[in-house]
């Protein structure tokens, strides 16, 4: 694919389908298996939707804001919408009606599209509320969701229909495209409060696909790979990863049906590359943990033996001896090899993004036979800044910057990023977007360093960093990190700028605490034992066991027991499944307070 000569995603989209034309492309599940749609037959689609949506109105430049779960219908609008020369803006499936009405208010949106009708409820009470937004296409069916709202509704099948009308001109519209075009406006997630909306164009994707395809291209077979999809498309990450980059290698990508299905689908499917966020890594890890301390007599020394040979082997391999080399090649057959094919059978590496992924989780899979490819990006850079080469992975960095990528450290230790792949700015927010580019460097917020080789290593956020009460600087996703390893941990966030020592909200493991409850005759709710001193010290323990391998000053001295986990539901977590700190500060800051009475 030469990258460089793109104009716009459009224009590769149908690059590629006129090459791959009768290939499997998009695949969804139903009760009777795995479907495959062609690049041909979702072409045709994309097609006629962008047709009908410019014989609805739609005009280059308009906004059209786009609701669903991950399908292809998700990839049919969206190349649709950029093909009739409209931006896309994404919505959270999550979102409330008040989101809703945010998004569709900060953008000005023409119209909406929507999936289903539970989504459409939250929606449908939002443009009711504003004049711009002149109607929704329903890609289902939205029944009670749809009665007695004033909304005009169009169906789908009906809008593609339309299309079928106008002259067929859409791939040469893509191809007169330019480069330096508004693709999308992609909120971000509120870790700090009111999401913003990030303009970018589509040479910072194009950017970001030839970033990607320049480190993993030893390893990618073109027309070869298979990725499952179920990270939000919303979401920057995704949207990049499991979607564009997929297309841009002639990729098969499967529709995940969720995430309680998610360790069947990657069976069933057996995916080359997976991309997920750290905290999907950390619940595989607290599973895999469990599973393995079940084993007893051979299968546990196996397996023990196994983590530890690969660990050397990873961190240490010039002191490994003919005999452990012999030894550990022996249990990648009896181990590893077990191991892989519960993930398929044939997956290359996981790579994660989104949060810093804790050290000690990616050399356990690496020691168990699994490649993990840790990387940096941000919504403001479409995301991807940097990601570890499959050759040369360093745990604890986040590899080198991509292709075309600048990277360098500030004064204060910020991490700066220069490229295309920079946001055109926060759509009509100047002076927030003045505070973060500065002379065409973005200040991402994030306090790192470069290593002699060129890899990037992030400490922390900026912004998160602890002060304590004597001026020593704390990254508290350091400590949160080596609390959520231990098994009676599932979520924890530290708490103690300008106080004398650390302390932390904590949600024990679910899975452990039933277990824990069952043998100490507790009830089992997690609201009712918040409080319970035998809960306490058992945890307590835990923290413990985390506090001798951390500094003085990184020591947590006193917790609180969360009521409930940190969830989108409630808020505490954002989409892509990271903590929102204000949040969780706003709701146990006064226990957390306490705690230094």
């Amino acid at each position: 694919m030469d990258f460089q000569g793109l104009d716009s995603l459009g224009q590769m989209f149908f690059r590629q389908a006129r090459q791959y034309a009768d290939k499997d492309f998009l695949w969804t599940k139903a009760d009777d298996g795995w479907h495959p749609q062609s690049w041909f037959q979702i072409e045709a689609k994309v097609s006629l939707l962008s047709r009908g949506l410019r014989a609805l109105g739609v005009e280059a430049g308009d906004r059209v804001v786009l609701v669903s779960e991950n399908r292809p219908e998700w990839l049919i609008s969206e190349l649709a919408i950029m093909a009739a020369g409209a931006i896309t803006v994404p919505a959270y499936v999550t979102n409330t009606v008040a989101d809703h009405l945010h998004v569709l208010t900060n953008v000005d949106a023409k119209c909406a599209i929507v999936s289903t009708s539970k989504l459409a409820r939250n929606l449908l009470k939002a443009v009711e509320e504003i004049d711009s937004c002149g109607f929704v296409i329903a890609m289902e069916p939205l029944g009670d969701a749809a009665r007695n709202t004033l909304v005009k509704i169009h169906d789908w099948d009906a809008v593609l229909a339309e299309g079928a009308h106008l002259e067929d001109d859409v791939a040469a519209r893509a191809d007169a495209a330019k480069r330096t075009n508004t693709a999308i406006i992609i909120h971000t997630s509120g870790t700090g409060g009111t999401p913003r909306g990030v303009t970018l164009s589509h040479g910072a994707l194009l950017h970001n696909c030839e970033g990607a395809f320049g480190v993993l291209e030893p390893t990618i077979e073109e027309a070869g790979e298979v990725f499952l999809s179920f990270l939000p498309l919303s979401h920057s990450y995704e949207h990049m990863a499991g979607q564009f980059f997929p297309i841009s290698i002639g990729a098969q990508v499967y529709y995940a049906e969720g995430l309680d299905a998610l360790l069947r689908n990657i069976g069933e499917v057996r995916p080359t590359i997976m991309t997920a966020v750290p905290r999907l890594y950390e619940t595989m890890y607290q599973r895999t943990m469990k599973s393995a301390a079940a084993n007893t007599g051979l299968k546990k020394t196996l397996f023990d033996k196994a983590i530890a040979l690969g660990t050397k082997a990873y961190l240490e391999p010039e002191k490994m001896g003919a005999g452990e080399r012999l030894t550990n090649a022996l249990l990648d057959r009896l181990v590893r090899s077990k191991a892989r094919a519960r993930f398929g059978g044939r997956l290359k590496y996981f790579v994660s993004g989104g949060a810093p992924l804790n050290v000690d989780i990616g050399v356990f899979f690496t020691a168990l036979g699994i490649k993990f490819l840790q990387g940096y990006g941000l919504t403001e850079t479409a995301p991807l800044v940097s990601v570890n080469p499959p050759e040369k992975p360093k745990m604890h960095t986040v590899g080198p910057p991509v292709r075309n990528t600048e990277v360098r450290i500030a004064g204060d230790g910020e991490i700066l990023v220069k490229g295309e792949l920079l946001m055109d700015g926060y759509w009509r927010d100047q002076e927030a977007t003045d505070a973060v580019i500065k002379d065409g460097w973005l200040h991402t917020g994030d306090v790192g360093l470069i290593d002699e080789d060129g890899y990037v290593q992030i400490t922390d956020r900026k912004k998160d960093i602890i002060v304590n009460a004597g001026g020593d600087n704390i990254a508290p996703q350091k400590v949160e990190g080596a609390l959520i390893v231990r098994p009676e941990i599932q979520q924890a966030m530290v708490f103690g700028d300008k106080r004398p020592n650390l302390v932390a909200v904590i949600v024990p493991d679910l899975d452990w605490l039933e277990e824990w409850a069952a043998a100490n005759g507790k009830p089992e709710d997690l609201a009712e034992l918040a409080d319970d001193p035998d809960l306490r010290k058992a945890l307590m323990e835990a923290i413990n066991a985390v506090n001798a391998d951390l500094s003085v000053i990184e020591k947590v001295r006193k917790f609180v027991v969360a009521g409930q986990p940190f969830t989108v539901e409630n808020e505490m977590m954002t989409p892509t499944m990271k903590a929102r700190r204000h949040v969780i500060t706003a709701a146990y800051g006064d226990a957390l307070e306490a705690l230094y009475g």
